[in-house]
């Protein structure tokens, strides 16, 4: 089996001398100490473990981790990172993060069912755990604090609801990781609210690993039935392939996606997508790390039993040149 997880260790200065100014400057202070690898607390070295269905090189996975990092460096957290798309793999790192008493586990599922036994171990260890990004309908049921993401039902209504403001009138919502269930929820939350103004929607199954093929699945589409006037990816890196896919089949289809990243914000601007949801990945990665560490130190627990929600947020080309520079710096 294909191995691409990735361990890191965060290095951490000394702890932060007590100060005694209060309210914007202490958080200006704490930041700062932050970004220069300063811890802004001097709470004891905890060990958090975050382990994802997907990662290095992943635009959207870089930003959660850039998130996850920077709260670690804040909190004095010794940050560890690992990955793998199949669900077995991911399973056995949550494994080596009990094995290792970790103080902490962050986890997304992607494929609950095969790591619900783990995470029960982890909860019996006495190892407090974050979902992230997906499994929010399992989170709770599997014993963890709390999930932080988007809801991925709502996030597809949102979709739905947008394309009918817009006019359209059938859609195709690109699946590119079969067994994915936030993928399956988010095209069918918004077949949903499609349907309830009328339009049409179904899915395309394409092999997200290879960028040709998918390109060559949408553009065959496309060919096929002239009546799709909209293209949903369900993630940034496909928008462009998508895009292209387009042009090629010479269509006036929209393409909107799932997600932000340098080229979306691009093509959002110069109108080659209509909008993309985002569900702030950094927000993710800095809110589980935090969360952990809050529990840690006082017991907290934040969603009531809810999930914590990040998203969803529709954005134009207008909404995203005010982000550009936080999309440019990596964390939006």
């Amino acid at each position: 089996m294909r191995v691409v997880g990735a361990v890191l260790a965060a290095v951490l200065g000394a702890s932060l001398v007590g100060c005694s100014s209060t309210g914007g400057k202490r958080a200006e202070e704490r930041a700062k100490s932050a970004q220069a690898g300063r811890p802004a607390v001097n709470t004891p070295r905890w060990t958090f473990a975050m382990i994802t269905h997907a990662g290095d090189g992943d635009t959207f996975w870089d930003i959660v981790q850039k998130g996850a990092k920077e709260a670690a460096a804040k909190d004095n957290i010794n940050f560890v990172y690992a990955h793998d798309d199949q669900a077995q793999q991911q399973a056995q790192y949550v494994q080596n993060a009990i094995d290792q008493k970790v103080d902490g586990i962050i986890v997304s599922l992607a494929k609950p069912e095969a790591l619900k036994d783990v995470i029960a171990k982890a909860v019996k260890a006495g190892i407090p755990v974050v979902t992230v990004n997906s499994g929010s309908a399992q989170s709770a049921e599997y014993g963890a604090l709390t999930h932080i993401g988007q809801d991925e039902q709502i996030a597809g209504e949102a979709v739905g609801a947008e394309l009918g403001k817009r006019g359209r009138k059938k859609a195709v919502c690109v699946l590119h990781e079969q067994g994915n269930v936030g993928h399956e929820q988010r095209c069918a939350g918004a077949k949903k609210a499609f349907g309830g103004s009328g339009g049409i929607m179904e899915n395309l199954y394409v092999e997200g690993t290879n960028m040709p093929s998918v390109q060559a699945a949408i553009q065959a589409k496309l060919q096929a039935d002239p009546s799709v006037d909209s293209i949903v990816t369900l993630g940034a890196p496909f928008a462009p392939t998508a895009i292209k896919a387009k042009d090629a089949a010479g269509s006036k289809a929209e393409v909107d996606t799932f997600d932000l990243n340098e080229s979306v914000a691009r093509d959002l601007k110069s109108g080659a997508l209509g909008f993309a949801v985002d569900q702030q990945p950094y927000l993710q990665g800095y809110q589980a790390v935090d969360l952990l560490w809050l529990n840690r130190y006082n017991a907290d627990v934040l969603g009531g039993g809810r999930p914590v929600l990040t998203g969803p947020q529709i954005v134009t080309g207008a909404e995203a040149a005010k982000l550009e520079e936080y999309i440019k710096r990596g964390t939006r």
